[in-house]
């Protein structure tokens, strides 16, 4: 019986007196520096397991768990795929890997991105939210673009609790900010708050329901298992949605519309995944590498052409030599008008349309 209190047995299907013991936890830019002030507030018998997503490039060698295990009493890991879960310790996502709740387990994959990120904040929210449904505590800290948005999204859907950190107190407003526009959140605040505020609601037992329709249910489980390497044309996900004229900027697979409260999502037949403003940044990134491959085109143009006039010139060859010149002075105006017109209208990722 002992061992069984340290891991959890059950679904929050079948739990009775059920208390917010999951913890979920997503930081981007200035995450580091907001999860060690996080973790000091957390006691050494905290009842609940925490899980982090803090981005970090896909090479980064990551010693967060190191850092956060010397801020507090709490010991912090990056877990192994398939391991149990265990309150009071808190699990912090490998680089270039998803960390996903499988029920009792913890399964570190390596499925497709989501929002260009690996590991996805809402690829954790969302498993947590499927699983563990009002138990779950959603945070959302510091950070650009809007991963996060989603899974709190999810989270609130399945009956769990949801907190951001105040936009006007976070080094980088962005995510909790865009947390706000999308999601009725339940706490709204400052860092310093929030430690103090999840020690007490883990001592609080749920009072919140978890009714979901069953394609809701269907969907965050299929979107679950597809950031858990499953094959998501077999999962069905391009049929949980609306099909789009759109294509997936990481393969060019169709892209499938999901509607989640006012906010749209896409994913494409292979299983990655944008918010509408990650797939606008994806967009605009491919636009400008397009004009600058044009560019190239055009310069390589200009370079054979001459390259053959001239050797029309040694051949004693001018009338032929003559038109290529002319066909590369043509090119090179091309040139000089497209280069003119991406330095003067800047980068097309800095129109930042209302998504």
């Amino acid at each position: 019986m002992l061992f069984e209190h340290f891991f959890y047995t059950a679904s929050y299907r079948s739990v009775d007196k059920q208390t917010h013991d999951i913890i979920v936890i997503g930081s981007s830019a200035g995450g580091v520096q907001a999860l060690k002030e996080l973790v000091r507030s957390f006691p050494k018998d905290l009842a609940a397991s925490i899980f982090i997503v803090q981005h970090l490039a896909a090479d980064h060698v990551s010693l967060l768990p190191q850092i956060l295990s010397n801020q507090g009493p709490l010991p912090a890991v990056h877990p192994k795929d398939g391991e149990l879960i265990r309150q009071g310790t808190i699990y912090v996502a490998q680089p270039d890997h998803h960390l996903v709740i499988d029920d009792k387990h913890i399964l570190v994959k390596r499925g497709p991105k989501e929002n260009n990120f690996r590991p996805s904040i809402d690829a954790l929210m969302r498993s947590a939210a499927y699983w563990y449904g009002p138990r779950v505590i959603g945070v959302v800290l510091t950070g650009y673009l809007n991963d996060g948005t989603s899974g709190l999204w999810s989270v609130k859907q399945f009956g769990g609790m949801t907190v951001i950190q105040s936009p006007s107190d976070a080094i980088h407003p962005d995510m909790p900010r865009n947390v706000l526009e999308y999601v009725d959140v339940d706490y709204n605040l400052p860092l310093s708050e929030i430690g103090p505020l999840l020690n007490s609601l883990v001592q609080s037992l749920v009072t919140s329901s978890n009714q979901q329709d069953e394609l809701l249910k269907t969907r965050i489980k299929a979107e679950t298992e597809i950031a858990a390497q499953q094959n998501a044309l077999a999962k069905g996900i391009n049929k949980m949605g609306e099909k789009t004229d759109l294509t997936c900027p990481e393969c060019g697979g169709a892209l499938t519309g999901i509607v989640e409260g006012n906010a749209v999502r896409y994913r494409c037949h292979t299983g990655h995944g944008f918010s509408s403003m990650a797939l606008w940044t994806s967009i605009a990134e491919n636009v400008e590498i397009k004009l600058w491959q044009s560019l190239r085109s055009i310069e390589e143009g200009i370079l054979f052409l001459e390259q053959s006039a001239t050797r029309f010139e040694i051949q004693g060859n001018q009338p032929d030599a003559d038109v290529l010149f002319q066909k590369a002075d043509l090119l090179k105006l091309r040139s000089k008008i497209l280069l003119d017109y991406i330095y003067s209208h800047g980068q097309i990722n800095d129109i930042r349309p209302e998504l």
